[in-house]
């Protein structure tokens, strides 16, 4: 029997994984655009009708709404390792499968963090903008990253990758886990320390851990205050897990040096979380949205959008990982089951 895959959030960069692999047992309808509640109405009837399978990125949001308009629906694969993008309570509700991807583009993470760094240390970008504008030579005097001690909160997959960077680059490296590993220590010099002291003590603060609802703003007030003077901040996790109200506050302050942020804030999860309703949610979006725009003015702050682990690389094992998943499900494996 050939499945129906509806493959949302389909990019350029993806098409020539497509070009040199067949799947005989699938038939793959792409559509370029984000699945959503508005969205969803643009498919046929057909598709709605004998579709088993819908393949989505974080940009899709999948919620009771959406998952109604499908009639045979049996797994939703999320080309990411988070999926609180989807109501895994209805889905559950519904016997409908989850599938993900987990550990995909830890070096490609880790080499942008440092990409960002050193973009930062060495006031690359204006630089940059000074020549490119025609503007007199300013005060571009950087830091040697080796004088440098990173504090690099989470130490799991990417983490780990980004000890051993900057164990290659001789700097001194604190670390915050709750589990911490011993070979991080023996291989790298990584000292565990408690969060606080990590905050007290690191000209870099490096963020890599997931999201979830228990941590939502796990960088906030508290812990900007406790920083060093004139230290940098980096996020390449989920935005919400900075409270970006404060962290502006503090580069006004100049408490706070550099700022790299690789996210999009006025579309991340918080701002549709199933228990908000949709103006609260609006709300909260427009806010994040405007203290986006405010720190994207500042020549001391990086924002990207969200593509650390873009690599094409990364692109192909997400994919590749994907369809391995899809066929173990389908044979009632659970190895890349979420549920």
């Amino acid at each position: 029997m050939v499945c129906r895959v509806l493959f949302f959030d389909y990019r350029e960069a993806e098409k020539s994984f497509f070009d040199q692999n067949k799947f005989p047992d699938f038939d793959i309808r792409f559509f370029k655009w984000s699945l959503t509640e508005e969205s969803v109405n643009k498919l046929s009837e057909e598709d709605l009708d004998k579709a088993m399978i819908i393949s989505v990125f974080t940009t899709s949001h999948i919620t009771e709404k959406v998952l109604s308009k499908f009639n045979n629906l049996r797994i939703i694969s999320t080309r990411s390792t988070g999926y609180n993008h989807i109501e895994s309570t209805h889905c559950i509700d519904k016997n409908i499968a989850l599938i993900n991807v987990e550990s995909y583009g830890n070096s490609s993470v880790a080499q942008f963090t440092f990409a960002l760094i050193f973009m930062l240390i060495r006031k690359i970008l204006p630089a940059v903008e000074s020549v490119r504008k025609g503007i007199p030579i300013s005060d571009f005097t950087g830091h040697s990253i080796e004088s440098m001690s990173i504090g690099i909160i989470g130490t799991g997959s990417i983490g780990a990758v980004v000890c051993r960077m900057a164990n290659s680059f001789g700097m001194k490296i604190l670390a915050y886990d709750l589990s911490p590993k011993r070979e991080l220590k023996n291989k790298y010099n990584v000292e565990y320390v408690e969060l606080d002291t990590l905050l007290q003590h690191s000209d870099i603060i490096s963020l890599h851990i997931p999201y979830c609802k228990q941590n939502h703003h796990f960088i906030g007030a508290k812990q900007f205050k406790l920083m060093k003077q004139g230290a940098y901040f980096i996020n390449v996790s989920r935005g919400e897990l900075v409270d970006i109200k404060e962290l502006l506050k503090s580069v006004k302050t100049k408490k706070i040096k550099g700022v790299a942020l690789d996210m999009i804030y006025c579309v991340e999860s918080a701002c549709l979380d199933e228990e908000n309703d949709l103006e609260n949610s609006s709300l909260k979006c427009s806010e994040n949205a405007e203290i986006v725009r405010e720190l994207n003015k500042l020549a001391n702050v990086i924002i990207t959008p969200h593509i650390a682990y873009d690599t094409q690389d990364s692109i192909n094992y997400i994919l590749k990982t994907t369809f391995i998943g899809l066929k173990d499900c389908l044979y009632g494996g659970k190895g890349h089951r979420v549920f």
